[in-house]
């Protein structure tokens, strides 16, 4: 019984950004889990690294090039991907960018718009494109991630941009898995720690930074993307169908203290 509740088969995914880091993560917990996925990815030089990748664990997945900060094309792909598979049940908003380490009296106009397009703009253009579809046939699941920067704020690194973003894709999935719960759309989100991936290796790489990084962090140590993608692969799986405006901490219990 418990198990067949993580059974995807013959769904269909879309992760954004899943050509790497966290985004490939979930795209493989989907593939195991028996779902057709399709990796969105602005760059498709790293959406074919991404398809090579999964490939060599045995999983074919297809890929989009995909702006997730055009509303246009996210729009376009939306129909195409719909069209193609007969229905996209889940979609996983993973792209997103950071850009940390610039004081807030010192952000340029193009950062903070473009830190803010990719996290939230894209986020819910590609909700709302993908569920509008879900909700004619009420039924689908949205995963977005979003960061436990969006409850407290990070040190010592200087980001208020990001905090901002991710602060709003929290509430976001609350207001969207309000308006939709009735009609069938679940919509979650996890909020991770820092996790080892191209995004935090100006962290890493960084003794004294890292070093802080660890001593507010209860478990003592960053987590990997496969970490967040079993979150992922539970709250789009029919395990957590009472489930829905949720951000659920996966944060090796930073936001404890």
């Amino acid at each position: 019984m418990f198990r067949e509740k993580f059974d995807l088969s013959g769904r269909a995914a879309v992760v954004t950004g899943g050509g790497r880091g966290i985004g490939l993560a979930c795209a493989q917990a989907l593939a195991e889990a028996g779902a057709r996925v399709v990796i969105a990815e602005i760059d498709e030089a790293v959406a074919g690294e991404g398809k090579a990748a999964l490939a060599k664990a045995g999983h074919s997945v297809d890929s989009v090039r995909l702006d997730v900060t055009d509303p246009d094309a996210v729009r376009a792909a939306a129909d195409a991907l719909n069209t193609r598979f007969g229905a996209i049940d889940i979609l996983v908003n993973n792209a997103g960018i950071a850009r940390s380490g610039t004081a807030a009296e010192e952000v340029a106009d193009e950062h903070w718009l473009n830190v803010l397009d990719v996290n939230l703009n894209g986020t819910f253009w590609c909700a709302r494109s993908f569920g509008a579809a879900m909700l004619a046939r009420r039924r689908g699941a949205v995963v977005n991630i979003g960061s436990m920067s969006g409850y407290i704020v990070n040190k010592p690194q200087k980001q208020s941009f990001y905090n901002a973003s991710k602060a709003a894709v929290h509430h976001l999935t609350r207001s969207l898995a309000a308006e939709w719960a009735d009609r069938g759309v679940r919509v979650n989100a996890v909020a991770p720690t820092y996790i080892d991936t191209p995004l935090t290796r100006f962290g890493m790489e960084d003794p004294e930074l890292y070093r802080i990084w660890l001593d507010m962090t209860p478990m003592r140590r960053v987590g990997r993307p496969d970490e967040i993608a079993s979150v992922v692969l539970f709250l789009a799986s029919d395990a957590a169908s009472l489930m829905t405006g949720s951000i659920v901490l996966a944060d090796g219990g930073y936001c404890c203290w």
